[in-house]
């Protein structure tokens, strides 16, 4: 949630610092010097921006959650085990649940990452 809000005042600055618009204004504070250091270096400021703004999202949003369903049971969880399956032991973990239903295998159907 907090990435998104990131993202969101992320793009609010590059907005206001590209057509001028001063939202310190508009809430009554006074203009902080950064801001007008990046009016005056408008294309330096937004590229630095929007670069470490996607820097700090992605530490926020990079909680290691790596969870695969299979028929709508849990078959690997990163968070409960520490680390992503090999693909070989993936498929062996799907071809054990395939082979004791007596299903025939249809990975779109069956494998869902979240």
């Amino acid at each position: 949630m907090i990435a998104s809000a990131l993202s969101f005042i992320k793009f609010a600055l590059i907005g206001c610092i590209v057509f001028g618009i001063n939202p310190f204004e508009i809430v009554g504070v006074e203009t902080p010097q950064i801001f007008h250091w990046a009016r005056e270096n408008t294309a330096y400021s937004c590229f630095m921006l929007f670069f470490l703004s996607n820097a700090v999202e992605s530490q926020l949003i990079s909680t290691g959650a790596f969870e695969i369903t299979f028929d709508g049971q849990l078959i690997w969880s990163k968070l409960q085990s520490g680390r992503i399956p090999s693909i070989d032991e993936l498929i062996k973990i799907i071809d054990d649940r395939v082979n004791v239903g007596g299903n025939t295998l249809n990975m779109e159907e069956f494998v869902q990452f979240q």
